[in-house]
C-alpha cells in the first residue's frame, strides 16, 4: 500500500471521527514533533498564525525533537484536516 493510500486513509478516518463526536466550531489540540530547527517550528506556526493559537514548545531531553502543541478553535473537521495536510508539506514533521 502507498504512502499516500494510507495518508488518504487515515485523513478519511479522522474526518469521520470528528464529524462524529464534536459539535463544532470546537476546540482542537494539535501535536507535531520535529526536529530541533527553528525554521521548521517558524514554518508550522506561520500555517496557524491567522487562527489565534495557542502554541507551546518543549525541547526533548537531548535537545534533538521539538514538541509543538497548538490548540485552537477550528470551524469545521474538514478544517482540522486542511491543517494537517499543510504542515505535512513540511519535511521531518511527525504528527501524533
Amino acid at each position: 500500500m502507498s504512502l499516500d493510500k494510507k495518508t488518504d486513509e487515515f485523513y478519511v478516518r479522522l474526518l469521520e471521527q470528528l464529524r462524529g463526536d464534536t459539535t463544532w466550531p470546537a476546540p482542537y489540540l494539535y501535536k507535531f514533533i520535529v526536529p530541533a530547527d527553528n525554521q521548521k517550528i517558524a514554518d508550522i506556526e506561520a500555517i496557524f498564525d491567522e487562527t489565534g493559537a495557542a502554541i507551546t514548545t518543549r525541547d526533548s531531553s537531548k535537545g534533538t525533537f521539538t514538541s509543538v502543541s497548538i490548540k485552537v478553535t477550528m470551524d469545521t473537521p474538514e478544517k482540522v484536516v486542511e491543517k494537517y495536510k499543510q504542515v505535512s508539506s513540511i519535511e521531518g514533521v511527525i504528527s501524533l
